[in-house]
């Protein structure tokens, strides 16, 4: 099954990729786009109808983990192609009101799921076999049609689809928020990464090493993607930074180093803070 789901992923970016330089306008390649997701999942399930799982945790894995990848494609192009025909016309102003109001949308459906959410993230697996396993449930009511069949779904892994979509199309908003050079955070002072880009990647890489992300259980790459999104800033070449950062000719964690000195002067300076002199006690 892994080898045919990724020769099915690889065929489909492919496919995404020749549709972004096609001479036709945005509309026809969002509708292109959701085709090709659409189709790629068709073929999926039609594989699936003839395939027998050799165990549990194959099948886990795959509505845990192969699924949601074609699917969340299918529902992150979905929202590009309504954001696409439903974006107001006017100025900046009204565009960024539009796109806060998106923003808060995803905000509110990953508040209702919090609970899941963290499950997934933190990559629990106690509850695998009751989420992501077929059989009877009655959770019907984020099923769209096209998934409604019982032999090719399971009680949640709509919901890791929608997640990674919803993801995916939180960074889409926030990247059309700086081609209008506004800010569309949903706080009234959001916090931004003003430090060295390097610095920021020596500490992710140093907190993915010591597996503090998901009990270890996380690649660089979504935790940079996830950073650059929260912090508002582009580590597009993270990995040309960690190299230029593994080749440094003295020390080589610079910014660590920079921040562990910087805590321990302000530990030493609150040790030195001057105690308030106890008034002596007379047993006369």
């Amino acid at each position: 099954m892994k080898q045919f789901s990724d020769r099915l992923s690889y065929a489909l970016e492919t496919e995404l990729y020749a549709v972004t330089v096609k001479p036709v306008s945005e509309s026809e390649k969002l509708k292109e786009a959701i085709f090709l997701c659409k189709k790629s999942l068709t073929i999926l399930k039609r594989y699936l109808s003839s395939y027998f799982f050799e165990s549990m945790k194959e099948e886990v894995e795959f509505f845990k983990t192969i699924k949601p990848v074609f699917y969340s494609k299918y529902i992150y192009y979905i929202y590009r192609y309504n954001y696409h025909i439903s974006k107001p016309l006017g100025s900046n102003k009204v565009l960024k009101s539009f796109i806060t109001s998106q923003l808060a949308e995803l905000k509110h459906y990953f508040d209702r799921n919090q609970v899941f959410y963290q499950y997934y993230r933190s990559g629990a697996t106690q509850f695998d076999t009751f989420y992501f396993t077929r059989g009877d449930f009655n959770d019907y009511s984020e099923l769209e049609d096209f998934q409604g069949d019982e032999s090719f779904s399971t009680s949640h892994d709509y919901k890791i689809s929608k997640v990674l979509a919803n993801e995916q199309y939180q960074e889409f908003l926030i990247k059309k928020c700086k081609e209008i050079n506004q800010d569309c955070s949903l706080t009234d002072t959001p916090i931004v990464w003003t430090g060295n880009q390097s610095d920021l990647v020596e500490l992710l890489y140093a907190l993915v090493e010591s597996g503090t992300f998901n009990n270890g259980n996380v690649k660089i790459k979504t935790v940079i993607l996830y950073f650059q999104t929260i912090f508002q800033v582009d580590l597009k070449y993270y990995y040309h930074k960690f190299t230029d950062i593994s080749n440094r000719k003295k020390e080589r964690t610079v910014f660590l180093d920079k921040l562990k000195a910087g805590l321990i002067r302000k530990m030493d300076s609150k040790n030195e803070l001057k105690q308030p002199e106890l008034k002596k006690i007379h047993f006369s």
